[in-house]
């Protein structure tokens, strides 16, 4: 059976949340599947693939080096490192520990979010310090000047809508104090569609995802300064081999990029645009719930729609994406501001077949809690707590 969720009983996924890793992040594209199949059923020199690598990643980006990694959350790791040890391979080897060498390594606390891990944990595992630079919602360069005067070893940023943008440091002020200092700068932009502004700017290492909207297998890459990536490189004699990129991921990256840089994006601006057009439509007139475009957070070209609910609507925005979530096929909806009464639909993700199937599930939810009247039973600090305890539910769930 070609259909693995039939061949074993999983439950299909119309994922109109976006590339999400829960959801298994990206369609991957016929191109990228048939190099990635191909390179499986062969043996290679890995050192080539990555030489490769290098090529088409400098060529994307405009950096002096690229690297593959298994993800972007070890990019983070790796690059933390490499900033720590350099070229040393006694310091590589000894990883975590890094004896007396300089591991501080400065976050704005408004860039420490969780993603679905944790940014401050993805850099301590290199064996950082991590020092956190401002409050919450406010970081000045004196923050990150008086961090600098104490030594650091490098200084990450974090592009993601998962940030607190009020009162940040913009990206280009950041990494020209850090420069001007001799401080290496980290940035991490996973699900950033510019390739290349961060390089331009002069950051020592840019951290992309390979499997969301670039649509590749499961790895991370970067781009950056040579020094900084060989010394990533070389991790592999340490950490780096808790997290290598297999063949598939590196044949992949490249394949992925070089079908980026061939995609007709207009056409796929208008495919989207028609999709979110047909959802605006289908969903209007739904009682208690206000639909409406919506630009991405960080400037992505990606415009999603909205779903605002209010009491009329009888049910909560947690409650709707877990309804639509619980059918077969299960519908996915982008619920991360559900504790502001908002939804998200994301076109990228879905097929205009997928969309019709996406608002007639949000209308059927919508319609059987107004009859029933079961919706809006549970506050957010009740489906926050539930959802709190389910986090050590076993994943097999069947006690296998």
């Amino acid at each position: 059976m070609s259909d693995v969720t039939r061949r074993w009983g999983l439950t299909p996924v119309i994922n109109a949340a976006g590339t999400m890793t829960t959801l298994g992040a990206s369609r991957v594209s016929p191109e990228v599947r048939a190099a990635v199949d191909d390179v499986l059923g062969r043996f290679v020199k890995i050192s080539e693939l990555h030489a490769l690598a290098n090529r088409v990643i400098r060529v994307a980006t405009g950096a002096e080096a690229g690297y593959v990694t298994s993800s972007s959350s070890a990019a983070i790791t790796l690059a933390c490192a490499a900033a720590i040890t350099g070229d040393d391979l006694a310091a590589i080897e000894a990883l975590p520990a890094t004896g007396t060498r300089q591991r501080r390594v400065a976050v704005m606390m408004s860039h420490m979010v969780n993603y679905g891990g944790s940014i401050p944990q993805a850099v301590a595992a290199s064996g950082a310090e991590v020092v956190a630079l401002g409050t919450a919602a406010l970081c000045e360069t004196y923050h990150l000047e008086a961090a600098i005067l104490e030594g650091l070893a490098a200084a990450v940023y974090v592009v993601s809508h998962h940030t607190v943008r009020e009162g940040e440091l913009p990206m280009d002020l950041f990494v020209s104090v850090c420069r001007a200092n001799a401080v290496p700068v980290i940035v991490d932009m996973a699900s950033e569609y510019d390739l290349t502004t961060a390089v331009a700017l002069g950051a020592d290492a840019v951290i992309w995802s390979g499997h969301k909207f670039l649509g590749g297998p499961t790895s991370g890459f970067v781009a950056g300064r040579s020094a900084i990536i060989r010394a990533m490189v070389l991790q592999n004699r340490g950490l780096g081999r808790l997290m290598k990129a297999g063949k598939e991921a590196i044949v992949g990256v490249v394949a992925a990029l070089e079908a980026w840089g061939k995609r007709d994006h207009k056409a796929e601006s208008a495919r989207e645009a028609a999709i979110v057009a047909r959802w605006l439509a289908a969903l209007d007139g739904l009682p208690g719930i206000t639909a409406g475009p919506h630009r991405d957070w960080t400037g992505n070209p990606i415009t999603r729609v909205k779903l605002r609910l209010s009491p009329q609507a009888g049910l909560h925005a947690w409650e709707l994406a877990e309804r639509a979530m619980a059918g077969n096929p299960a519908v996915a909806l982008r619920d991360d501001l559900s504790m502001h009464q908002l939804v998200f639909l994301d076109p990228c993700t879905v097929t205009a077949a997928e969309a019709v199937q996406v608002s007639d599930r949000i209308r059927q939810v919508c319609d059987a809690a107004l009859v029933s009247g079961d919706g809006c039973k549970r506050s957010w600090s009740e489906e926050k707590a539930a959802r709190g305890h389910a986090a050590t539910d076993w994943i097999g769930g069947d006690g296998a």
